[in-house]
């Protein structure tokens, strides 16, 4: 990796940052896209290359009732979006 390519990465994901909780949110923007987004684009490349239709959503709204469980910061977890797209009673293991 060049220094070129670090300083494009830092800069994309810590821009400015002057405060703790600004690379906090930084860190977790680049942790997020190398863990989830990669890989999903890459799948939906293979999916796009092969003549399927390909949809691609990223998920950032707080659910409410996660206020007081998961700190300020936290917009939507992984798998928050399940409760909005197939309902409550989905998640509560009674259906």
């Amino acid at each position: 990796i060049t220094s070129e390519v670090v300083d494009t990465v830092y800069k994309e994901y810590m821009g400015d940052a002057e405060s703790p909780a600004q690379v906090r949110d930084g860190l977790l923007d680049a942790m997020g896209d190398v863990f989830f987004v990669i890989s999903a684009v890459e799948v939906a490349r293979y999916h796009r290359d092969a003549g399927n239709p390909v949809y691609f959503y990223e998920f950032q709204h707080r659910p409410s009732s996660v206020e007081g469980v998961v700190p300020a910061f936290v917009k939507a977890d992984h798998g928050a979006e399940i409760a909005f797209v197939f309902g409550k009673p989905f998640l509560a293991g009674d259906v």
